[in-house]
């Protein structure tokens, strides 16, 4: 029917959702008034999560987004890290790695933000209410709000898009370095390469949850621009 989708992304995002919902459901098994390890760890990343929602909506607001953070960073997270210790590429293609190194995933997620604040921002407002955000305290600065709502767009996609592509772009120059030499000039590349690549990794890892981080506090403050009215 004309559509054409990309492997690597459909199998990433499959894969995560795989790995989000078994590490979730393993986390939350037999819930207890006195916490043990598991039930400690979620209650501290949702307490993470809805302290990032408070933050940007610290009115009632905030209450009916803290499930969609939590969900949100999660997913992002999880995408953020696949490529770094997996890659494959067959015959040219490529075929599974971070769905956040594609430009395509990340301006959608950053659209779905954008459609969410306009349809809350009706919610909480009313269409007047949400219309008069854009003309407020000036009609003249209708223009201005709206080239507000698309570089808030293009910087919450691209931010998230060029950190994990980088990442994983470095990752496998480093890789090809590591086996690129002979005899005992490879050896010691390969050694080498391997030490980097594994720094890399490490602190490729930090990168991805910070990005995380910044892209739900981004989109919690981006919500809360339209949901809550001076």
């Amino acid at each position: 029917m004309g559509l054409r989708f990309n492997p690597a992304n459909d199998l990433a995002i499959l894969v995560s959702c795989v790995i989000i919902f078994f590490l979730v459901y393993w986390l939350a098994r037999k819930p207890s008034i006195r916490p043990n390890g598991r039930q400690n760890a979620l209650e501290y990343l949702i307490d993470f999560t809805n302290g990032i929602v408070k933050s940007a909506m610290p009115g009632k607001e905030g209450k009916r987004f803290g499930l969609f953070a939590f969900t949100l960073f999660l997913f992002v997270f999880v995408n953020n890290q696949l490529g770094l210790f997996f890659q494959l590429d067959i015959g040219g293609k490529t075929w599974f790695r971070s769905a956040t190194a594609d430009p395509i995933i990340t301006m959608s997620l950053a659209m779905m933000i954008l459609l969410i604040s306009h349809f809350f921002g009706v919610v909480f407002n009313g269409f007047k209410g949400y219309m008069k955000e854009y003309i407020s305290p000036v009609s003249f600065l209708l223009p201005i709000n709206l080239i507000e709502n698309i570089t808030n767009f293009v910087t919450l996609a691209l931010r998230l898009y060029g950190n994990i592509y980088a990442g994983e772009v470095l990752l496998l120059l480093i890789r090809e370095l590591a086996f690129s030499g002979h005899g005992l000039l490879g050896g010691v590349s390969f050694i080498g390469g391997f030490a980097i690549e594994v720094i890399w990794q490490g602190f490729s890892v930090f990168i991805g949850t910070i990005q995380a981080y910044i892209f739900v506090t981004l989109s919690s403050v981006y919500i809360s621009e339209k949901v809550i009215s001076d």
